[in-house]
């Protein structure tokens, strides 16, 4: 399903996006994450292992929320399934242009050792705004 132009918009400007996931008992799991988008597809970057990297590996199925930085009366909600994911190289780069985006710097500055990234990507399913 296309993105709506107010998703777009949200996405494309440094707006913090909220990820719900589902965790092992079907509970949801909420995290802030940059996020971009390839046409209407969106991406997001988290770290291998970590419990969101958990839940999307298991279960498919998300949802965010996005609010303009400016306005959060301004929003959008997006349930989206995952369809695919990149590690290594390309998802370290993809963290880069978020730093970018989100910090004003080249590189992402605040890796952990033996940190390994991975790119995923999000088809929406359905988009709501308000």
């Amino acid at each position: 399903m296309p993105l709506t132009d107010k998703a777009r918009r949200l996405v494309d400007e440094p707006n913090i996006a909220f990820l719900a996931t589902l965790d092992e008992s079907g509970a949801p799991h909420v995290s802030p994450v940059w996020i971009d988008r390839d046409g209407d597809t969106l991406r997001v970057n988290t770290v291998v292992g970590h419990l969101k990297d958990r839940n999307m590996r298991r279960d498919p199925r998300v949802a965010l929320a996005l609010t303009d930085r400016e306005d959060v009366f301004q929003r959008v909600s997006v349930r989206a399934r995952v369809a695919g994911t990149v590690e290594g190289e390309e998802a370290d780069r993809h963290l880069d242009g978020l730093a970018r985006k989100y910090v004003g710097t080249e590189t992402y500055t605040d890796p952990r050792p033996g940190e390994r990234r991975v790119l995923y990507r999000l088809e929406p399913v359905r988009t709501a705004d308000r």
